[in-house]
């Protein structure tokens, strides 16, 4: 029996955003995004996806919403919205799953509140200020610990340092 392609029928929100960001490589494609990758080629070198397969998440992604293309000269950006920004808290609680029940051989990423440097626990919010900063207000870092697998693209190596979230990879 063939999978349908829709949740039309579903009458439920969760299909609806599912529509949306539902499709494999689509929520790394925004993660990179809230790293500050906004260029095409870096998409493409950091994620190791085809060409084809960015350009329809891509596509879509500025279809319903959840990034802006804007125009930089002879280039475009892909930035965020404020619908696309409105995902973090569900990224960043992906993330801490997978890194709770699945293994890898790599250090997880931290995030910290930039205003107090604490890092922020599970559930995303800083400990110390006792408030859930907004995704612009966290640095990513990669914890320490074994390194396994090394990457050399250029948004693998503007995150081996500390980097503030929607900054722009250089």
């Amino acid at each position: 029996m063939a999978l349908g392609n829709g949740y039309e029928q579903q009458g439920c929100f969760l299909a609806r955003a599912l529509e949306v960001v539902g499709e494999r490589w689509t929520l790394l494609i925004l993660r990179d995004c809230f790293y500050g990758v906004r260029h095409f080629s870096d998409l493409l070198a950091h994620l190791d996806i085809s060409r084809g397969v960015l350009t329809e998440r891509l596509d879509a992604l500025v279809a319903a919403g959840v990034l802006e293309r804007r125009p930089q000269g002879r280039a475009v950006e892909y930035v965020l919205t404020d619908a696309g920004r409105a995902l973090w808290p569900s990224i960043y609680a992906l993330s801490k799953w997978g890194e709770q029940h699945l293994s890898g051989n790599h250090p997880p990423r931290v995030f910290g509140h930039a205003d107090c440097g604490t890092d922020l626990d599970d559930a995303g919010r800083c400990p110390t200020c006792e408030t859930v900063p907004d995704v612009a207000d966290l640095v990513v870092r990669l914890a320490d610990g074994p390194h396994g697998s090394r990457r050399s693209d250029p948004v693998a190596v503007a995150l081996s340092t500390p980097h503030r979230m929607l900054t722009p990879i250089p």
